[in-house]
């Protein structure tokens, strides 16, 4: 196993563990909505919510869940609710696309650090197609959210 694949394997684990983001926080009367994903295949269970700020062009306060699921839905979840914060709602749809992008991939697309940061750690992931779904699971949930909050 290579240094790089001990590190994602590692960013895994801590986020799945000590996970971000984790708990739904009131929106204290800011734009918001909630996405529900669900994956039969395996059981993973999330509800997401998406926060955005009162400004001109709405950035993502917050991203706050509840779930219940393997590792890599969890982590998954933690990572995006690390890295959501600040980015404008456009943003946040080009870092779901990018991410979605390297999933799909089946491995041929390297991740681009720069673009991804922690979400990287799950290009192994797109290697097990059956995880794929797992890993996507609250980026699709807070994809949907965020266009719903944003109306």
């Amino acid at each position: 196993m290579s240094a790089l694949d001990q590190l994602y394997q590692q960013i895994i684990l801590d986020h799945s563990k000590q996970r971000n983001g984790e708990g739904l926080q009131d929106a204290h009367g800011l734009p918001s909505a909630d996405n529900h994903q669900y994956n039969p295949t395996c059981g993973d269970e999330i509800n997401l919510r998406v926060t955005l700020t009162h400004e001109s062009e709405p950035k993502v306060k917050e991203i706050s869940w509840e779930g219940d699921g393997c590792s890599i839905s969890m982590a998954a979840a933690s990572v995006l609710s690390e890295m959501a914060p600040g980015m404008t709602t456009a943003e946040l749809q080009s870092l779901v696309d990018d991410f979605r992008e390297m999933l799909r991939s089946r491995g041929k697309i390297e991740p681009d650090e720069e673009v991804l940061g922690d979400a990287a750690a799950f290009a192994g992931v797109a290697k097990f197609v059956a995880r794929v779904k797992c890993a996507m699971l609250g980026w699709v949930a807070a994809e949907e959210a965020a266009k719903e909050a944003a109306l």
